[in-house]
């Protein structure tokens, strides 16, 4: 009796892997930490997933890193082990990491160390570049792709979505945000090119009517520089009172032109005479001149 008794009382002061976990559940909930969401599955406490947001001051930000902790039944007494699960262009995904947090490294696992720990050393090697098992090298441009892809990535998640509905429904108004900025995007594209089409068709309505005009003989001259009040002539008409023997409004244009072009050569005619006497007059001057600088 005494001896069960005092096997009893040793094994409640022994800490045990889910007395641990509960009292690390506490902690957590008391004090958050910055960045770090993480919950147990709820028929399995040896099984943590955790979230990351990635900081302000990273090429993470924006980003939401999914991954889980496996814990032994040892724990606190043997390290987990550390997987990711979102890509993230630092850690392989579904990969065991090799952390000195991790399972990977027992010699240096520090039995005081609880989940919160393990996690912050997991944030703080992330924004690290040193190179281990399991990570990967990628450019600045990379990991903030994979922020922006990390948002619908998750939410196909199951576990991530049934742990972490704040962080869903945060995810759902960012996803819904950037859907109605890109239909606002679309919407003026459209817009430009409905007016582009619309302005193209106003144009082409114009040619036709030009086209149609212009095969029924009729051509419209704006007059005063521009104004739709214009001159219209009939080529139609013209033909037939030339085909008549010149008599109304075609024979009277007709004249018109050959007068115009008549007045166009002589005043051609003119400025050509002018320029020529220009032209003797400075061969008469520069004649002049050099015989007087010769005396």
């Amino acid at each position: 009796m005494s001896s069960s008794t005092a096997s009893g009382s040793a094994a409640r002061k022994q800490p045990t892997a889910v007395s641990r976990m509960k009292q690390d559940y506490m902690r957590l909930k008391r004090d958050p930490l910055p960045y770090i969401t993480a919950e147990p599955l709820p028929n399995n406490i040896l099984e943590w997933h955790y979230c990351v947001k990635g900081p302000e001051d990273s090429p993470y930000y924006g980003g939401y890193y999914h991954g889980t902790l496996l814990f032994p039944r040892e724990f606190p007494f043997k390290p987990p082990s550390i997987y990711m699960l979102t890509p993230n262009g630092r850690f392989k995904t579904n990969t065991r990491l090799c952390l000195s947090i991790s399972d990977f490294h027992p010699d240096t696992w520090n039995p005081t160390w609880c989940v919160g720990t393990i996690l912050t050393g997991l944030l703080s090697f992330m924004l690290e570049s040193t190179p281990t098992l399991g990570s990967i090298e990628s450019s600045n441009y990379d990991k903030q792709l994979y922020a922006q892809k990390s948002l619908a990535f998750n939410l196909r998640n199951a576990n991530f979505c049934e742990l972490f509905p704040d962080i869903v429904s945060e995810i759902n108004l960012r996803l819904g945000s950037q859907a109605a900025a890109n239909d606002a995007k679309s919407g003026s594209s459209s817009s430009k090119r409905s007016n582009g089409v619309a302005n193209g068709s106003a144009v082409a309505t114009d040619t036709h009517h030009l086209n149609a005009s212009s095969a029924n003989g009729q051509l419209h001259l704006p007059a005063d520089g521009g104004s739709n009040d214009g001159l219209v002539v009939d080529g139609a008409g013209s033909g037939a009172d030339l085909a008549n023997g010149g008599s109304g409004s075609g024979a009277a244009a007709l004249k018109n032109s050959a007068r115009n072009s008549y007045l166009n050569w002589q005043s051609i005619y003119s400025n050509l005479v002018i320029i020529i006497c220009f032209a003797i007059f400075a061969l008469i001057v520069n004649y002049v001149i050099k015989n007087l600088n010769q005396e």
